[in-house]
């Protein structure tokens, strides 16, 4: 099962940024296509790292950050952890099986810079971007459905 939070994180993200009213977790839930308790779970990570603010007993949670100064790694790091390694060895390699033994110092340096690489990228890319895209998106369906 793959893990969305990310993804999730970001959808929410954007909705809170392009929404001209409040919204709550069963707002977003229907945005996402989820339930209300997972995002929940997700924004207590993103309230946890500074980017959203909510307040007990109050509808609403507020983007903390203009969408210009959030990256993408920020968010990425906010719902999977600062330190978080995006590939890893599988547990138990056999240390008696050449492959099994030498396994990580082979493969470790490709996966080291692909890393490196998607990091550099995220770090570079912001909200804002994301944003920029679904306009361009959105725009892009409509012409295409005007002229059907």
């Amino acid at each position: 099962m793959r893990d969305t939070k990310y993804t999730v994180a970001i959808h929410i993200l954007v909705m809170l940024a392009t929404s001209p009213r409040d919204l709550n977790s069963d707002d977003l839930a229907r945005s996402v296509g989820t339930n209300a308790s997972y995002i929940r779970k997700v924004m207590a990570l993103l309230k946890d790292h500074g980017i959203i603010a909510s307040q007990r007993g109050k509808s609403g949670t507020r983007l903390l950050k203009r969408p210009e100064d959030l990256s993408l790694l920020e968010i990425y790091q906010a719902v999977n952890g600062d330190d978080v390694e995006i590939f890893q060895i599988h547990q138990n390699p056999n240390p008696t099986c050449p492959v099994g033994k030498n396994i990580k110092e082979a493969v470790f340096p490709f996966l080291d810079e692909a890393e490196r690489q998607l990091k550099e990228t995220l770090a570079k890319d912001s909200l804002a971007d994301v944003i920029d895209r679904l306009k361009q998106a959105a725009e892009e369906t409509d012409a295409g459905s005007t002229t059907d």
